[in-house]
């Protein structure tokens, strides 16, 4: 089996390469998947993506470690698995980033990354409901459309953002993000958008491009350095694919640097610890992988409608037979229907928090079944948060069986959950969302005061608001519970675990100096004269 390129993934980033590489009818595509083809109803249904997350074929059930920070439990990692990856099982909510993260790449020495210059490309991607305009695209694949229904609770939430200082945004994806307003979906009328359906689907007829479901790669093939195919294998069958020009892996944020690790590329200490003969050594592979955590709450509301009581009985079956009629209802529903951007941090030059918002709440606060009695939930996390920099296994388990390659290589079944420093005074935050909330509903009790816990959460912040101190992190946790030691940075590398920043205050991304923060008239590090519209919380 032979093409011109040979894409692993068929997810957010695979599907676009695909059709993107195959509009060149000289050129010979193969794309493999380790999933199946998007047949479940639930992927296509907007509400449906509750099923989903944890689904046992749809998924690839991740989990993470447990950690005492999260009293010993393992949270879900959902990563989807199937035409569509990851963009078929998620909330649909469509979010650019702010054009000040793109232009801090820049800055970095990426050539091309700053916000002007992808801009173009978010245009030429997106069909926006609201047409197109400086900012926004009117002709490409994938669909953004708006909420479908202006719950009563979602309007008072709004209300309530602006009291705090947030300005509301018809269009929170605008060349300024920031403030509050409704999330905007990947949605073509009734149902969802996911890149299979956007940008595989119209490309699925053409001669030159093979998609391969329920190939699950095994490793790639070298002639020397150079990657020249794939071996994969469908049941029971291995094969070989070669790559006349590229191989491409798409595979996310895990199961790209898996593949690799077991194909012998990575650091050569984890590879020899799992019998993996080293063909390159990368010590990168594997490490570093930083996300976000999200803390949810929910509180019980009264007087008005929310979808956990119109997801139940007759209620049910009207909202069934209402989007079955005209496509809208709880069912047409994103995972948020109201996003704010928050700047909690004074010496934070743009937002630095983000919350969702939905009119309705989990039972127990596990994904999957609303709660019987009518509710709202609320979730914020940190825009940018700072972790301690992975061991080199930090992505788990690379095979099944540590020295055989001949076994089916699996991808991790536990993600680490390292700790990570507050950037936020936590009684701050609380303060800044009880105006619009009624009571905390815990089915637990109440819960005595952690008064030590709160103790090192003040000493922390108070470390993290010295503009001349590093950003000290503990180091990664090792196996018999203790910490390694931060390793030492090299001549001209900054220290590992620091902020990256100018030699004078070592400032993380978007973050201000102290004088130059406090002076008069001056403008911020992107370039804003200071009190401009940058989501900044005021104190209720």
């Amino acid at each position: 089996m032979e093409a011109d390129y040979v894409i692993v993934g068929a997810g957010s980033a695979g599907c676009v390469l695909a059709n993107r590489l195959s509009e060149d009818p000289s050129v010979r595509v193969a794309l493999l998947e380790a999933g199946g083809r998007d047949r479940n109803p639930y992927i296509h249904i907007p509400a449906g993506f509750m099923k989903l997350l944890d689904h046992p074929t749809i998924t690839w059930r991740y989990r993470t470690e447990p950690d005492a920070d999260t009293a010993g439990r393992t949270m879900i990692y959902p990563r989807g698995r199937g035409l569509g990856g990851s963009s078929s099982i998620n909330g649909l909510a469509y979010v650019r980033s702010q054009p000040e993260d793109f232009d801090h790449w820049a800055q970095l020495g990426n050539r091309g990354w700053a916000y002007d210059d992808i801009l173009p490309f978010f245009k030429r991607s997106e069909s926006w409901v609201g047409g197109e305009d400086a900012v926004r695209g009117g002709g490409g694949p994938l669909r953004v459309s708006r909420q479908v229904e202006t719950p009563v609770l979602c309007e008072a939430l709004i209300e309530a953002g602006t009291q705090v200082g947030l300005e509301r945004r018809d269009d929170i994806n605008s060349r300024h993000p920031g403030g509050i307003g409704y999330v905007q979906m990947t949605r073509r009328g009734r149902f969802r958008q996911s890149t299979a359906r956007a940008y595989l689907a119209p490309a699925s007829k053409r001669p030159n491009l093979q998609v391969l479901v329920h190939a699950q790669a095994r490793k790639l093939l070298f002639e020397g350095k150079r990657a020249t195919g794939v071996e994969f294998q469908q049941g029971a069958t291995v094969q070989h694919i070669t790559a006349r020009r590229a191989v491409i892996l798409a595979s996310g944020a895990v199961g790209s640097p898996h593949l690799l690790q077991v194909s012998g590329v990575g650091a050569p200490d984890h590879l020899g610890d799992i019998g993996v003969t080293v063909h390159h050594a990368l010590p990168g592979v594997g490490q570093n992988l930083n996300d976000h955590y999200l803390a949810r709450i929910s509180r019980a509301v009264t007087g008005t409608p929310t979808a956990n009581e119109r997801s139940k009985g007759l209620a049910l079956v009207r909202e069934v037979l209402r989007y079955a009629i005209s496509g809208d209802g709880i069912l047409a529903f994103s995972a948020s229907l109201v996003h704010a951007y928050a700047k909690v941090l004074e010496e934070s030059a743009t937002a630095d928090m983000q919350c969702a918002f939905a009119p309705g709440s989990f039972k127990n606060g596990q994904l999957g079944q609303l709660d019987d009695e009518p509710g709202i939930s609320g979730g914020g996390w940190q825009m940018r948060p700072l972790v301690a920099r992975h061991p080199a296994g930090a992505l788990g388990r690379p095979l099944r069986g540590a020295g055989d390659q001949a076994a089916l290589p699996q991808p991790p079944d536990r993600l680490p959950c390292h700790r990570r420093r507050p950037q936020a005074d936590p009684e701050h935050l609380r303060r800044a969302g009880a105006g619009a909330l009624s009571r905390r509903r815990d089915p637990a009790g109440p819960r005595p005061p952690d008064r030590r816990r709160a103790a090192r959460l003040r000493a922390a912040q108070r470390l993290d608001r010295l503009p001349h101190l590093g950003h000290v992190q503990d180091g990664p946790r090792l196996a018999g519970g203790g910490r390694r030691a931060p390793a030492r940075a090299r001549p001209g590398e900054p220290a590992r675990g620091r902020r990256l920043g100018d030699a004078r205050c070592h400032l993380d991304q978007h973050q201000l100096c102290r004088d130059h923060d406090r002076g008069k008239g001056v403008r911020d590090d992107q370039g804003r004269r200071q009190g401009s519209p940058g989501g900044g919380l005021a104190e209720p």
